[in-house]
């Protein structure tokens, strides 16, 4: 599949999405996104679970070393789950040969965002992760979780929405996320606004994975090169061609299957030091 045909299937989608009420589009974005998905790995066991309220679903390899990563999803904070997110959880933890946790916190509008954090801190604080992995929205709860931690674990952040998030600072417009996309998140939940923040990197140890063409990347650029020069340890690509949602089908798109594994190898070094 190319990128294209990627971008027309996810965009059908999210108009369908646009007709149905919340708790529908909710679940259609859920099958739009397994829809990309591979099989599961062979011999990998999952499980759902509840945790103080909050469901699960871990993703156990056959080999794997000891601990687990928390790995939070994204969908703009008000769609998106372990079901959406399912395929990348799978391959993160086939690919770091390491127990994946997938957290399934609340959204908006139900809750504000500092909710959603605390949904994700009390899982962190029952697991003890390794790492921290979230993609755009959860990008952004994996780096406020982090923030609150002095001895934070190494990071894995796909496309987050980082700093002010104003028109000054996004890039242009892109398929299947756009500017004022990103402009009605950030109003919807303003919390999200880490201008201040932003200013200190969250961990000393990073992995970062944007794409070509997405608004956000941009800022994320600007803030990587800000914590690098304050020192923290930073690797960074940028998939060609690529667009924000991509991850969901990186095992049918070459450029972003290429940028995926190579993020995935050099978090796993990072685990591994």
């Amino acid at each position: 599949m190319n990128v294209d045909a990627f971008i027309q299937r996810f965009s059908a989608g999210l108009a369908v999405m646009e007709e149905l009420p919340l708790p529908q589009a909710r679940r259609a974005y859920d099958k739009l996104c397994r829809t990309f998905s591979p099989p599961d790995p062979t011999g990998m066991r999952i499980d759902n679970s509840v945790y103080d309220g909050v469901s699960l679903r871990r993703f156990i390899p056959q080999q794997r070393m000891p601990g687990c990563v928390l790995f939070i999803h994204g969908g703009g904070f008000t769609i998106g789950s372990v079901e959406s997110h399912h395929g990348p959880a799978a391959s993160l933890a086939q690919r770091l040969e390491c127990e994946v946790v997938s957290v399934n916190y609340r959204l908006a509008p139900e809750v504000d965002y500092p909710t959603m954090l605390a949904d994700c801190q009390a899982v962190l604080a029952a697991v003890h992760p390794v790492a921290l992995v979230g993609d755009s929205a959860g990008g952004r709860l994996a780096i406020d979780l982090a923030h609150q931690h002095s001895d934070a674990p190494p990071l894995g952040l796909i496309y987050p929405p980082v700093g002010e998030l104003s028109p000054e600072c996004l890039g242009e417009d892109a398929p299947l996320l756009s500017r004022s996309d990103v402009l009605s998140i950030r109003e919807q939940c303003p919390e999200i606004i880490a201008t201040q923040r932003d200013q200190s990197a969250p961990a000393s140890s990073i992995e970062v994975l944007t794409v070509e063409h997405d608004p956000l990347t941009r800022p994320v650029e600007t803030t990587v090169a800000q914590w690098q020069k304050a020192g923290a340890s930073i690797g960074y690509r940028c998939a060609p061609k690529m667009v924000h949602g991509a991850l969901h089908a990186h095992a049918q798109l070459p450029d972003m299957s290429a940028a995926w594994q190579d993020f995935c190898h050099t978090l796993k070094q990072r685990l591994n030091q």
